[in-house]
């Protein structure tokens, strides 16, 4: 099953940046926008599409994470 972004910053078919302070400005604006979406969902009370964003939030969250544990693995082998 495929889903569709419930906002254009959290697009998974967009390229993540491959510049680390670009990649975490992309990151950071999906996370943002996902976590208004939310907020907008419950006060509509629409909880399946809440669920949905819900979702997508931990995925960028997720993603945000890995990428942060990649930035100081790269520091200590030199690497920049």
């Amino acid at each position: 099953m495929t889903h569709r972004a419930l906002v254009p910053s959290a697009d998974l078919t967009a390229a993540i940046p491959d510049h680390p302070g670009v990649r975490s400005d992309r990151l950071d604006a999906a996370i943002r926008s996902l976590q208004q979406e939310v907020r907008r969902l419950d006060r509509l009370g629409l909880d399946h599409a809440r669920l949905e964003c819900r979702r997508q939030l931990r995925y960028w969250q997720f993603v945000r994470a890995l990428f942060r544990l990649e930035a100081p693995a790269l520091r200590q082998r030199g690497t920049r």
